[in-house]
């Protein structure tokens, strides 16, 4: 079975977000940038089914400028057997993405597709529904456990009422979630073998996808922030302030 993980360059979760003076987005000059913690998972897990037999290729995707070939690097070095870089310097909007994601796979012919559920720099979780309905495919969002039996997938997803297990039929999109695996950290030998592996590049305009942006963003700026503790006398001035300040009773 052949396994197609999407994997996204974003600034890393460490670093503290600073607003442009201007508004217009967040700073990433000069500051460190990593895989997509939640991609990081669906490496992991790729892994994880190879590792115990079920697949036999895996295969890392990443769409943005040069310098993503770094975040595919680490996917290799986690276990990924190859690489694909969709080129482009132009900000890729999510059905833009899911677009060039369905012309890959069609020239890869995966088995299954696992993606993080959202990415840490838009959060728009889009992308993995918006790739399924393209390719026709069945889905599974928020997988906290996969199965793999035979032609079809056993999921376990997290819902707000408690947890879903979905069976589907492969081909077809898993997203992953928070509690399904706890990923791996490269060791130095397998960073120095990812420096080895196939890495493809691809120019974005060749496959055919328009990257005109068609979501504009109005404005940009940092959460509010959060007002100071107070400390009360007694349980009568507790509830007044709940009830007339806070409102929450």
């Amino acid at each position: 079975m052949k396994i197609l993980v999407p994997v996204k360059r974003v600034l890393d979760a460490n670093v503290a977000v600073r607003v442009k003076s201007d508004g217009t987005g967040v700073e990433l000059a000069n500051l460190k940038m990593s895989m997509n913690p939640f991609d990081e998972i669906a490496v992991e897990e790729a892994v994880k089914l190879k590792e115990a037999g079920v697949a036999s290729e895996i295969v890392a995707v990443s769409i943005g400028p040069a310098q993503a070939q770094d975040t595919l690097r680490t996917a290799l070095a986690m276990g990924a057997d190859t690489a694909v870089l969709v080129r482009t310097d132009e900000t890729v909007e999510p059905l833009a993405v899911a677009k060039l994601l369905r012309a890959i796979i069609e020239q890869q012919n995966p088995d299954l597709v696992i993606m993080g559920k959202q990415a840490i720099d838009d959060d728009s979780n889009q992308t993995a529904q918006m790739l399924a309905a393209l390719l026709g495919w069945p889905q599974a969002t928020f997988a906290s456990k996969v199965v793999i039996d035979g032609g079809k997938a056993i999921v376990t997803r997290e819902v707000d009422g408690g947890l879903e297990t979905l069976e589907m039929a492969l081909p077809a999109v898993i997203s992953t979630d928070l509690r399904l695996n706890t990923p791996r950290y490269a060791s130095l030998p397998n960073v120095m073998k990812a420096k080895k592996k196939p890495l493809e590049e691809v120019d974005a305009a060749s496959l055919g996808v328009s990257l005109a942006p068609t979501l504009k963003v109005v404005s940009t700026a940092r959460p509010a922030d959060r007002k100071p503790g107070s400390k009360v006398g007694s349980v009568a001035e507790l509830v007044d302030k709940l009830k007339n300040e806070a409102r929450v009773i």
